[in-house]
């Protein structure tokens, strides 16, 4: 079945995990009403449609974990103003198009996974400002150009991969 979209009337809820289910469907847009959650945990899903761009809004999260779904269309560019992340977990979906330079606004991030999409374009530098990342994944896209100089700024970092891209330089 698909996540119902009453759900979004939980206004107190702070966790939401519903990972390693057979829910289908889209992520209902109604979530961008849960104001205090800090956790939102879908992982391990079929869930197909797009990563609602109104999810911008929900500013007290602290780990959006979409692993391991079918979610297609872009990494939202409003993903960027959920500045209390420490973990943004997008692989294994069917993301297309680049990765949003805005992602270098979650300062708080210690891991960014968004390996196994489709994704193309180039490393954004800003990810150069994520210094407290601890795991930066982007592997298996088809991401091109050279490795950005400014990950050097990444001192905390204890896991970088970047395998299968068609990187050059």
């Amino acid at each position: 079945g698909s996540i119902p979209s009453e759900l979004g009337q939980l206004i107190n809820l702070i966790n939401l995990s519903l990972s390693s289910n057979n829910l289908s469907g889209n992520v209902p847009l109604e979530l961008a009403q849960l104001i205090n959650l800090k956790t939102l945990r879908l992982s391990g899903n079929q869930l197909t449609g797009i990563i609602p761009p109104e999810l911008g809004q929900l500013t007290s999260l602290v780990n959006l974990n979409f692993y391991a779904n079918q979610l297609t269309g872009i990494i939202p560019i409003e993903l960027g103003q959920l500045t209390n992340l420490t973990l943004l977990n997008l692989t294994y979906n069917q993301l297309i198009d680049t990765i949003p330079s805005e992602l270098g606004q979650l300062i708080n991030l210690t891991t960014l996974s968004i390996s196994g999409n489709q994704l193309v374009g180039f490393i954004p530098p800003e990810l150069g400002h994520l210094v407290n990342l601890d795991y930066l994944s982007l592997g298996l896209n088809n991401l091109t150009g050279s490795i950005p100089s400014e990950l050097g700024q990444l001192i905390n970092l204890t896991s970088l991969s970047l395998s299968y891209n068609n990187l050059t330089g």
